[in-house]
């Protein structure tokens, strides 16, 4: 039964997208009044290019040659407006690193990251892309552009890029002609609700979040009897008790999830994924006996500060501005939000309707036993920085989800039926 409680809040993850090499890739994040830019530039390449040698190492590249290089790189990216004029460029940071392929050996490459700013009245999302940084001398080289973020139309960093074009040599007529880029327009609504999305995205898939608030809710129903989990306390107290834990997780993690998208609470994700396995392993204790009973809505805020944090971190990476960045906490809340209330709804009836049953002792001890062996397994995992088989095994797990929440509600209903065939008859 507690196998149900897992499945239920698993999700799916996602591969990494590696770029092809040795082409140089340009990621556009797109903003009301300006285009944050990564270049990622292979340095076997630029080194031809440029004729410096930075192929050799790139430990200590960026400290020996950044004033060099950031020239190189403006003198080599023009953007221009419909009407004629250049944009402002700016070089930011510049990172050095390198990797092992297995085809290729050592992969080195510079990255950085550069600010385009159109002149006043320009369109930012209208221009010609002049940009020949190392196919100026690297005839074959090829730079392949894509939007990564584009909050106005609903894209968000999180999604695989959307490439817009290609720049390379026009062999025909000798000459490196520069990428019309013409984005499509967006609007704050998009945005909005690409958010909501997102939050949903983040919950269905929060296998750690929903686990935690599931089976801190799996004693909810049960009264206390002399320190022990009792009997069912009706409808009532059911669902005060079950409310009062939502509200409370809800109102905790929305509190750290405001203040850290805005930056004023941080925390490394390392102690913060290590407290939510942690907040797992309490509830899971707290469910095979009483350890704080009628304190669970405090338990469930002061965990949830703890949660939020972790939401927060999703904001915090997408480094919008001060305008979309309030309306995707508040859009991204909401998400979070309906899919929590989305999976409450439609695991909590079948629970209170099982713990009127003597099976559900059963089911309950099953699940505070399996979520504990996961706590465990992800707080080995997040202390030691390295998978284990029970954390991967729970991922595959996550695919039979909606079978689980079948069988959950069968296994009630076919419970409470047999409970009320053995009711004795009433006598005359």
């Amino acid at each position: 039964m507690s196998i149900i409680l897992i499945i239920t809040a698993l999700g799916y993850s996602r591969p990494a997208n590696a770029h092809p090499m040795p082409n140089s890739v340009v990621l556009l994040n797109v903003h009301a009044n300006r285009i944050d830019a990564e270049l990622q530039i292979p340095l076997v390449e630029l080194q031809s290019a440029w004729g410096h040698a930075v192929n050799d190492s790139s430990e200590g590249l960026v400290e020996r040659l950044g004033p060099q290089l950031r020239d190189y790189l403006k003198t080599h990216i023009r953007p221009q407006s419909p009407d004629g004029r250049f944009w402002t460029v700016s070089i930011g940071e510049l990172t050095a690193h390198e990797s092992q392929n297995p085809i290729t050996g050592v992969y080195r490459e510079l990255t950085a990251q550069v600010q385009l700013i159109p002149p006043a009245g320009s369109d930012v999302r209208q221009f010609m892309f002049h940009y020949d940084v190392v196919l100026h001398q690297v005839m074959t080289h090829k730079i392949l552009v894509s939007v990564r973020q584009d909050w106005e139309r609903g894209q968000l960093a999180e999604t695989n890029p959307v490439q817009v074009g290609e720049i390379s040599l026009d062999i025909v007529n000798n000459r490196i002609l520069p990428l019309p880029v013409n984005l499509a327009s967006g609007s704050v609504w998009t945005g909005f609700m690409a958010m909501i999305k997102l939050g949903n995205q983040h919950i269905a898939e929060g296998t750690d979040h929903l686990l935690f608030l599931l089976v801190l809710l799996l004693p909810a129903p049960l009264l206390v009897d002399r320190q022990r989990w009792g009997q069912f306390g009706g409808v009532r107290y059911s669902l005060k008790r079950l409310l009062l834990i939502v509200t409370a997780f809800t109102i905790g993690h929305s509190i750290t999830l405001l203040l850290g998208s805005i930056g004023w609470v941080r925390l490394p994700s390392q102690p913060v994924e290590i407290l939510i396995a942690v907040s797992i392993l309490v509830s899971a204790i707290h469910a095979v006996r009483p350890v704080f009973p009628g304190r669970e809505a405090w338990v469930a805020a002061g965990f949830g500060l703890v949660h939020g944090l972790a939401f927060a971190s999703t904001l915090a990476n997408l480094q919008l501005d001060a305008g979309p960045m309030a309306l995707s906490i508040l859009g991204f809340n909401l998400g979070i939000e309906l899919m929590q209330l989305a999976i409450i709804l439609v695991v909590i009836p079948w629970l209170m309707l099982l713990s009127r049953t003597t099976a559900y002792t059963l089911a309950r001890l099953s699940g505070a036993f399996l979520a504990g062996i996961a706590a465990l397994a992800w707080l080995t995992e997040r202390v030691s920085g390295q998978p284990n088989l029970l954390t991967k095994g729970i991922e595959v797990f996550a695919r039979y989800a909606p079978y689980g929440l079948i069988v959950l509600a069968l296994l009630s209903l076919y419970l409470t039926w047999r409970m009320r065939l053995a009711k004795p008859l009433p006598t005359a």
